[in-house]
């Protein structure tokens, strides 16, 4: 109704933003063309609208950041659900669950578009050239190939998701928006970080007398694996901005806080229970292993609730044979499996 507030002006700065962005993750596949049918704000329209080749980059760098964090957290009490689309979501709360969205998001649009880059999909970006010509002769490789070159990459990662913090010094909030800025960096500095050097052989018979080389980003779950890690190690700072950001525990602020560590400023809420009002679902009906004693075991997922046991009966073709001539001939296998839920 007219009297209902904006939920994006509850957003720290850049959350609202970041917020529209994800919801074109499910807005349809990267096949959808168009600036104006994803969910972007006018800042990101505008760009968009200047590079519409890259729209279908956009898309993926969505779809895979949100595909990663599902699959890194299935098996815990956030499990990266309901889609940070849901305004008022975790995005909105300065958590590590918030950090680690911002990282692996940012990351994701990296990996798009590098990927786009090296495809010869772009007229702005292609493969590495710096390298060409480099290498060590006198160890028989070379630069050769086509190396990612993830400049571009994080370049428009950072015009397309970065709102500036401006004139926010010490005000309330403000650590907010500049931990936003930094857990944005970490997600593009893990994908610099991954970088890995492919070789291929060349000479008689097979032998490596000469090999060329090319470097390459790791493979998204291996960035996905090592932002997880950096969001176990999460460091919390003051959520007041002074000079630069700063670790909350006093006796800690001498240790340096690194591009890629992930940041946060508010505890995480309680994933156990319901909240709709926070947009956490809960852990009630979520399947638990039983014999596990790590998080998706059934004592730690269900917070102690206890769980519910039902059987599941599959029903497949088995134990097939061909027989002449000419058809297959198969048995039809039955086991019953117990599934474990949350109560």
């Amino acid at each position: 109704g007219e009297g209902s507030p904006n939920p994006c002006k509850m957003l720290p700065p850049g959350a609202g933003e970041r917020t529209l962005w994800l919801g074109i993750a499910a807005a349809g596949g990267p096949e959808k063309p168009g600036c104006a049918s994803p969910p972007l704000s006018r800042r990101q329209q505008e760009l968009c609208e200047q590079k519409p080749e890259l729209v279908p980059a956009i898309r993926e760098g969505a779809r895979l950041g949100l595909q990663e964090c599902r699959s890194q957290f299935r098996h815990e009490r956030w499990d990266c659900r309901p889609p940070p689309a849901a305004r008022r979501g975790p995005l909105s709360s300065g958590t590590k669950e918030t950090a680690f969205i911002y990282a692996v998001t940012s990351a994701g649009l990296v990996h798009s578009v590098t990927r786009s880059c090296s495809a010869g999909n772009m007229t702005e970006c292609s493969c590495d050239m710096n390298l060409r010509h480099g290498g060590s002769a006198s160890e028989g490789w070379h630069w050769g190939g086509c190396s990612d070159d993830i400049h571009y990459g994080m370049s428009f990662s950072r015009r397309f998701l970065d709102v500036p913090v401006k004139n926010v010094t010490g005000k309330s909030g403000s650590g907010l928006a500049a931990m936003n800025l930094h857990n944005n960096e970490a997600g593009r500095q893990a994908v610099a970080k991954l970088m890995s050097v492919d070789c291929r052989c060349h000479g008689v018979s097979g032998s490596c007398a000469v090999k060329t080389c090319w470097k390459t980003m790791s493979s998204f779950e291996k960035i996905g694996r090592f932002l997880k890690d950096k969001y176990e190690n999460s460091i919390q700072i003051s959520d007041r901005l002074k000079r630069k950001l700063r670790r909350k525990e006093k006796s800690q602020r001498k240790i340096p806080i690194r591009k890629e560590d992930l940041l946060y400023v508010n505890k995480s809420p309680n994933y156990c229970v319901e909240d709709q009002k926070l947009g956490i679902p809960g852990t009630q009906g979520r399947e638990c292993n039983r014999t596990s004693d790590g998080p998706d075991g059934c004592n730690l997922l269900c917070c102690g609730r206890g769980y519910n046991t039902h059987v599941v009966r599959h029903v497949e073709r088995c134990e097939c044979k061909f027989v002449w001539c000419c058809y297959v001939r198969c048995r039809r296998c039955e086991t019953m499996t117990d599934v474990h839920t949350c109560k």
